[in-house]
């Protein structure tokens, strides 16, 4: 398998390549606005492109990549804050990336990154592959455009494209980013580290979340299943784990004591809360299952993955 990923420096990308050379992948092309570093691997070719420059998607795509990661993505905070941005990346870039792989390699399979974001606020329905999106966000509209545009190309035979509706990923390594959903993370990353982390949104708010591990398992999952050409449902809701924002913090004091999960300060952000209650929180993902992805880790998993990952002991 040669492989392209987009968005290869993020930390999904990352683990994503990590998993692909231990795979005994063949080449590996990672491509981001930054060239990606840290890859000491002949099969790594690492280059520094925009996903919204055709020249630079062009350079990237040889002939010889069969599978395609599309990970690159303005995230859903920017993207509300900057739409041009959100745009041109999220819409544009996604096109872009398409066009290349029509007119430059046979057919390869793309697996794009969608969210659960393309869906309203879904109260006590069940959300299911069939249920039509609803997106309340600039965010969620563009990852909405972009898995029809990969739906449309994979019916005319350009790709053979499989779209992915990722939950929040928690817990995320690094620095918060632009994310509504980053501090889904911060809650648990930050008082670890023994800083303070900002909850944005109340405690009874819930989320639908999948760990880095099996974000990466499920992307891996994709480039390998078979689905009929005719099939229209290239697009997936993910397995995960419903849970309040006070469940992970209470998770987080029975694994690391009431000093560390009293770093979580309750500060409300209306913006931040809007975007959060426009998602769904009720999902049927008996497909996804029958398709041979993993049931998700639950949250104590997730919180003691993430401590032995970063040297945090339980107490």
């Amino acid at each position: 398998m040669n492989v392209l990923i987009t968005g290869a420096s993020g930390f999904l990308g990352r683990r994503l390549a990590e998993a692909l050379l231990k795979a005994n992948v063949g080449k590996l092309v990672l491509l981001d606005r930054e060239k990606p570093i840290g890859f000491d691997d002949p099969r790594v070719v690492a280059l520094a492109g925009d996903i919204a420059s055709a020249g630079d998607v062009a350079a990237a795509l040889d002939r010889d990549i069969d599978t395609v990661f599309h990970l690159a993505a303005v995230v859903s905070g920017e993207a509300e804050s900057d739409f041009d941005l959100g745009m041109r990346v999220n819409i544009e870039g996604s096109r872009l990336l398409l066009e290349a792989c029509r007119h430059q390699c046979k057919r390869p399979r793309v697996v794009f990154t969608s969210s659960v974001a393309v869906f309203g606020p879904s109260a006590d329905a069940q959300i299911d592959d069939s249920t039509a999106v609803d997106p309340r966000s600039s965010y969620g509209m563009e990852k909405a455009i972009a898995e029809l545009l990969l739906k449309d190309y994979t019916r005319r035979g350009f790709v053979d494209g499989v779209a992915l509706r990722l939950p929040t990923v928690s817990v995320r390594p690094g620095r918060p980013n632009r994310a509504a959903s980053s501090f889904a993370s911060g809650i648990i990353r930050e008082p670890l580290a023994g800083l303070e982390s900002i909850c944005p949104v109340p405690p009874e708010t819930r989320l639908w979340l999948l760990s880095p591990r099996g974000a990466v398992a499920s992307l891996l999952r994709a480039s390998q299943i078979e689905l009929p050409l005719a099939d229209r449902g290239r697009v997936i809701n993910l397995p995960g784990i419903s849970v309040s924002v006070g469940e992970m913090v209470a998770a987080l004091e029975r694994l690391a004591g009431p000093d560390v999960s009293g770093r979580v300060r309750w500060v409300p952000d209306r913006s931040i809360e809007a975007i959060v209650a426009s998602w769904p929180s009720g999902w049927d993902v008996s497909r996804a299952l029958s398709l041979g992805f993993e049931n998700a880790d639950d949250l104590e998993a997730i919180i003691r993955t993430h401590m032995a990952e970063s040297a945090v002991s339980p107490r």
